[in-house]
C-alpha cells in the first residue's frame, strides 16, 4: 500500500514539475479532447500516376537490355510464381537479340486507382509491343508489372 502511494505520489510530483518547467520554447497546446486534424498531402490528378509511368520506362529498359535482375525483380509477386527467374532471363535475352537494347517507353498515360494501375504506353521502334491497358499491382511501395 505504502509503495503504491509513494509512486502514485512520485507521478504527481514529476507532472507537476513537467507543466511548471520553462525553457523559453513556445508552451504546449492544452488537449481540449478534439484530435487536431492530421495534414494531408495530396497528389495533383496530373501527376498521380508519376510513379507508374517511371515504372514502366525502367521495366521497358531493363525488358529490352536483357538487365534480368531489374526486369525479374519488377514482375508482381503473382507473375514471379509463373515463371522462374532463369526462364525470364531468357526471354529477356531473347529479346535483346531479336530487337536490341534501346527501345524505351514512351507516351506513357497511368491510370491509377488505389494499389491498381493500367499503363498505356508506346515501345519506340517497336509498335507490335505498345500497350494498351497493361495491368500493374502496387506492393509495398513500388509497381510491380502484373500482365503475366
Amino acid at each position: 500500500m505504502r509503495t503504491s502511494a509513494t509512486i502514485a505520489t512520485a507521478a504527481l510530483l514529476l507532472a507537476a514539475l513537467t507543466a511548471c518547467s520553462s525553457s523559453g520554447e513556445t508552451p504546449a497546446a492544452s488537449d481540449n479532447g478534439t484530435p487536431a486534424d492530421e495534414p494531408t498531402v495530396s497528389v495533383p490528378a496530373d501527376h498521380e500516376g508519376d510513379d507508374l509511368k517511371a515504372a514502366v520506362a525502367v521495366y521497358t529498359a531493363a525488358y529490352f537490355a536483357a538487365d534480368t535482375d531489374t526486369a525479374y525483380a519488377m514482375l508482381s509477386a503473382r507473375c514471379a510464381k509463373e515463371i522462374a527467374k532463369d526462364a525470364y532471363a531468357g526471354v529477356v535475352q531473347q529479346a535483346k537479340t531479336d530487337y536490341g537494347p534501346d527501345h524505351t517507353a514512351t507516351d506513357v498515360q497511368a491510370d491509377v486507382s488505389g494499389d491498381l494501375g493500367r499503363a498505356t504506353y508506346k515501345v519506340q521502334g517497336l509498335p507490335k509491343f505498345d500497350q494498351t491497358k497493361q495491368p500493374w499491382a502496387l506492393e509495398g511501395d513500388a509497381w510491380k508489372y502484373d500482365a503475366c
